[in-house]
């Protein structure tokens, strides 16, 4: 089921090259801050759309309309998120304190342990947080149902929590395969390009080299960013529908 639910999400996330761009254009103005919100709401729709769907249902990527309510669904996720990662953060940030009056050993020790503390607290948050958004667009987009962590936990268990748990760090160990290979190949061209270019000139080998460093960057932020944040909020999504008794469906192709 879990490979079913990321062979989805392949496939969805790339069903509209259009939509990448524009996801792209916004992210290249994501330093002015307000941007940022677009995104999280574009990328809340397709969890909105996830868990009202089915695996393989051929759903629709949303549409770039109603621009107010997809800017307020982003403040809405932008809440969300603070919320959630608040808990890893004061406790990193107890266990740093604690080593910097502690000596020697002691120091090291807390330093360590604070820091595996806050990797598993902070993986459990990360997760937390995305049933939490998917509770929340399940429940016509009811703030307060992103905090209401019994009925969320309870949403995890019917799941089963090591599926929950496999999924996410699948996603992650996918984004960032993803990430290095697209990286690694263009820049790997490119030097190959740029050592050539060298041989012939200086300059013309610098242009070449700064011409693919630029061309990753634009791969990056204008395709593959948005392909997989797409990605992964549609594979959240869709993993929100395998709990007991919400018909976690997969339509045969």
């Amino acid at each position: 089921m879990i490979l079913d639910i990321y062979k989805d999400a392949f496939e969805y996330s790339a069903q509209d090259w259009k939509t990448l761009l524009i996801l792209g254009v916004i992210c290249l103005f994501s330093v002015l801050l307000l941007p940022i919100f677009l995104i999280t709401g574009y990328n809340y729709r397709v969890i909105n759309n996830a868990v009202h769907g089915v695996i393989n249902g051929r759903d629709s990527l949303p549409k770039f309309d109603e621009i107010v309510n997809m800017f307020v669904d982003g403040i809405k996720v932008a809440i969300v998120q603070i919320a959630y990662v608040i808990v890893p953060v004061i406790i990193f940030l107890i266990f740093m304190f604690g080593a910097s009056y502690a000596v020697d050993v002691a120091a090291v020790a807390l330093m360590i342990i604070g820091c595996l503390i806050t990797l598993v607290v902070g993986v459990l948050a990360c997760l937390m947080n995305q049933m939490a958004l998917c509770h929340m667009a399940y429940n016509d987009g009811e703030l307060s149902k992103a905090f209401a962590l019994k009925e969320i936990k309870e949403v995890i268990d019917d799941i089963g929590w090591f599926k929950c748990i496999l999924t996410y760090l699948g996603l992650i160990i996918i984004t960032v395969v993803i990430s290095s290979v697209v990286t690694a190949i263009v820049g790997s061209i490119f030097t190959v390009l740029g050592m050539s270019g060298f041989l012939i000139d200086a300059t013309l080998g610098g242009g070449i080299l700064f011409l693919g460093m630029l061309l990753n960057v634009v791969v990056s932020m204008f395709i593959i960013g948005p392909y997989l944040s797409i990605f992964n909020a549609r594979s959240i999504g869709l993993l929100y529908t395998m709990q007991i008794g919400n018909s976690p469906d997969v339509v045969e192709e």
